[in-house]
């Protein structure tokens, strides 16, 4: 005899604290001015996320069809990655930053970059620790070891300074309790740049402090004038300390397959290794191939889509310098960066861009406290579209009143 369901009013228990303790996410709110303003008849421009808005090339998906196409590639991937996948990443390493690593030891392929740097947050960072972040951020950067019970300490990065971390500005009793470093150059927001001289200062700091230093290289092919963004292990004695993380998102607009690669020091790259085969099963195989023959043909495939960003780059500061803003021409990432007009605070300028300007931009509070007064446009839109949008700036704010 079937019983029917009984309908029980279950208070489910409290989550974690950690969790309940974060603070709101600034791109939750977004999206929900953005579905009100849907639900009411309004249109606009949205500039706010950065996902890539164009196809994936076409040979990545051919690549993909035929792995997918391959009895062998349904079963569960190897936990590090699949052979193929992690000698092209390590040639790509070698090609286009003269590193020379061992696929076997130094490498692990991911989902996505970002669950990576969520990975290495709570494999090294629990309560009692500290990560040191940029005061501008990513927002996994911080929120993965929050996350985990840790402590975060924003580390000053100024304008003043290029938005590079201050490192003599970390007090002696958080650098006792400090557990990681996490760099971002290029950045995602600022668009902010580092030379080799940076991360030899960032390596020698982490040698000094016992830390691990993690760089997130995701925008290392979108790079204009003449700019190409380094790896940290460019510097010598970085795979003492370091490990760095590198995405297909960006550059072969493959945001929606989740791949990238950490490499760096085998003790570290272990350690996230036994961090991830304890909570998945790696990345599905015939993606890795689609993403090896990315890499294998990285100049070829990523050219174009940075020149696609760079003549959107080009359109969106002339379109600022239309109406009178002067904005600091990034010379990487996919971001512009700008100051909020005085008499404005984070929402009250995003939310007046949205209803008077129907352009959605993203305040710069949701990348940390050094982001307080600051928004960033997101390049995804063509020439004609993001160009208008942004000189429609002026429905809101004019520079010459």
């Amino acid at each position: 005899m079937l019983c029917e369901r009984a309908d029980y009013n279950i208070m489910a228990p409290n989550p974690i604290k950690s969790l309940t303790a974060l603070p709101g996410y600034v791109f939750a709110e977004l999206d929900r001015l953005k579905a009100e303003a849907r639900q009411r008849g309004h249109q606009f421009v949205d500039l706010g996320m950065g996902s890539p808005d164009t196809p994936v090339p076409a040979p990545i998906i051919e690549a993909l069809i035929e792995a997918a196409k391959t009895p062998l590639n349904h079963s569960y991937p190897p936990f590090m990655g699949v052979p193929k996948f992690l000698e092209s990443a390590a040639g790509f390493m070698q090609k286009r930053f003269g590193v020379s690593v061992d696929p076997t030891k130094n490498i692990i392929a991911l989902s996505g970059s970002k669950e990576g740097l969520a990975q290495v947050a709570m494999a090294y960072c629990g309560p009692g620790d500290v990560a040191l972040v940029p005061d501008i951020y990513y927002p996994v950067h911080a929120r993965a070891a929050l996350l985990n019970g840790a402590e975060v300490f924003y580390v000053p990065s100024p304008a003043s300074n290029g938005f590079l971390p201050d490192l003599t500005a970390i007090p002696a009793d958080v650098l006792s309790k400090a557990k990681l470093l996490i760099t971002n150059y290029p950045n995602n927001p600022t668009g902010a740049v580092a030379s080799k001289e940076f991360f030899a200062e960032a390596v020698a700091f982490a040698k000094k402090n016992n830390v691990v230093l993690v760089s997130d290289l995701a925008y290392s092919e979108l790079a204009y004038d003449g700019y190409v963004p380094p790896s940290v292990f460019e510097v010598e004695g970085a795979m003492d300390v370091a490990v760095e993380f590198h995405s297909t998102s960006k550059s072969f607009s493959m945001a929606g397959m989740r791949m990238g690669f950490v490499v760096g020091n085998t003790e570290i790259i272990s350690t996230i290794a036994a961090y991830r085969s304890n909570v998945g099963y790696g990345t599905p195989t015939a993606i890795q191939h689609a993403a090896a023959f990315a890499f294998d043909n990285y100049k070829e495939l990523a050219g174009p889509v940075c020149d696609r960003y760079r003549r959107r780059r080009d359109a969106g500061v002339k379109a600022f310098q239309d109406i009178g803003w002067d904005v600091e021409v990034p010379k990487a990432t996919m971001y512009i960066w700008n100051r909020i007009p005085e008499g404005f605070t984070e929402w009250e300028w995003t939310i007046a861009l949205l209803e008077k300007s129907n352009l959605v931009v993203t305040p710069g509070i949701a990348f940390g406290p050094g982001g307080s007064g600051y928004f960033r446009i997101s390049l995804v839109a063509d020439e004609q579209i993001l160009g208008d949008a942004i000189r429609r700036i002026e429905n809101v704010y004019e520079v010459s009143k």
